[in-house]
């Protein structure tokens, strides 16, 4: 019998809210059947500011998806972003026990609590520990199960946050009787769905610029290595616009998406657009020189300082995959050659996975959602593997019992 669970993916953003449903069958089918985007409020640098605006908005965005979707939804996969996240990399070691040291899984599983076990200051909560890969006598292994040695190392790149603002987010979705399954960091999520494996094994960056701050995640050897947010996203761009071009963040919301560019075009000089179009009264020519000047000002900032934080590892030695953005700030045209040119590697926007049919769903202020949707679907197939193989088992044991 088709065993059916109805998932929703919510990300509450800076400026919107945007909850995905799905259907997913047996662990085998994931079928999206619900959407709605909202404008959020009570949300600045991807922290909340106003609990009750922010639960408002988030409920009715949720209550619309449900709609849409004709089902309500089961359990929820929730993006967090904000400042308040941290990360610090650790490891943990083990003894092989057995006399003819084969390391055994209880190896692993010692040397894993070994490098969880660091005690964080008070008001901060683990949000991941994300696993860096294997060492077996100080050489790096894939998977050293059934292996020889007589030491296994694994190291770990622990993400924290704010407890407080944490269960924050938890209570937002509770508070309409819905039960938070799984938190995923923004830039994890993203980079689920716009980065492959072999990428991830190679060695990429994934930048989620969203409208009040940009994740990042660095990928190598199949493994998170790092992960950070910077408070710079979309917004602040509309903001320099605004204050450097006297207008209302209105306008310059809608001067940034018709306008925009990210690096600085002789050629535009002379050239000017008009504030509003209409030749109403306060409509009046605005140099596109100036507007692009603004943009590649704050964007240049944004891409050195990722490029100073992550230092040596940003490099086309480290970094064979390259740079992929995404996120709603990636729209902003030639983005990915000003992002080359202070990188020094490869950048591109990040593509959307095949089984994402509609088009709407494919745009980058899409992949946090999208990526908690295939996180909800991976858990949902491992846990139906799992029970495959009790099952099985349980068919064998009685087999062999008569």
């Amino acid at each position: 019998m088709a065993q059916s669970k109805i998932v929703g993916a919510v990300e509450i953003g800076t400026s919107k809210v945007s909850v995905l449903v799905a259907d997913i069958v047996n662990g085998r089918s994931l079928n999206i059947i619900g959407t709605n985007q909202a404008t959020s409020s009570g949300i600045r640098k991807g922290q909340i500011s106003n609990l009750r605006e922010v639960s408002d908005c988030t409920h009715a965005a949720i209550a619309a998806a449900e709609k849409s979707a004709g089902a309500q939804i089961d359990s929820v996969y929730l993006a967090i972003s904000g400042a308040h996240l941290q990360g610090f990399a650790d490891s943990g070691m083990a003894s092989v026990s057995a006399a003819d040291g084969v390391v055994r899984e209880e190896d692993l599983r010692r040397a894993r609590e070994s490098a969880k076990m660091r005690n964080l200051s008070p008001g901060r909560i683990y949000i991941h520990h994300e696993c860096c890969g294997y060492m077996l006598d100080g050489r790096r292994v894939a998977d050293p199960v059934g292996m020889v040695g007589s030491r296994v190392e694994t190291g770990y790149w622990h993400i924290h946050g704010d407890e407080r603002i944490t269960a924050d987010c938890m209570h937002v979705v509770n508070g309409i009787g819905l039960s938070v399954e799984c938190m995923i960091v923004s830039s994890i999520a993203s980079a689920g769905v716009v980065a492959c494996e072999e990428e991830k094994k190679n060695g990429v960056l994934v930048m989620d610029i969203g409208a009040g701050t940009t994740d990042y995640a660095l990928y190598r050897a199949g493994h998170i290595l790092r992960t950070g947010v910077i408070p710079v996203g979309g917004d602040h761009l509309t903001n320099d616009i605004s204050l450097g071009l006297r207008m209302n963040a209105r306008y310059a919301e809608s001067v940034k998406l018709r306008y925009g560019k990210a690096i600085v075009d002789v050629n535009d000089k002379n050239d000017t657009v008009m504030l509003i179009g209409d030749l109403t009264i306060g409509d009046r020519p605005i140099s596109r020189l100036s507007i692009h000047k603004i943009l590649h000002s704050r964007m240049e900032e944004l891409f050195t300082i990722v490029k100073n934080q992550l230092g040596s590892e940003i490099s086309a030695q480290n970094l064979p995959a390259g740079v992929i953005l995404t996120g709603g700030t990636a729209r902003l045209a030639n983005i990915c050659d000003l992002g080359q040119e202070v990188l020094g590697v490869p950048v591109r926007v990040g593509e959307s996975p095949a089984w994402v049919s509609d088009n709407a769903l494919r745009a980058p202020e899409f992949s946090t959602a999208l990526g908690l949707l295939s996180e909800g679907y991976n858990s949902q197939r491992n846990r139906e593997k799992e029970r495959s193989s009790s099952r099985w088992l349980s068919k064998l044991t009685g087999i062999f019992s008569n």
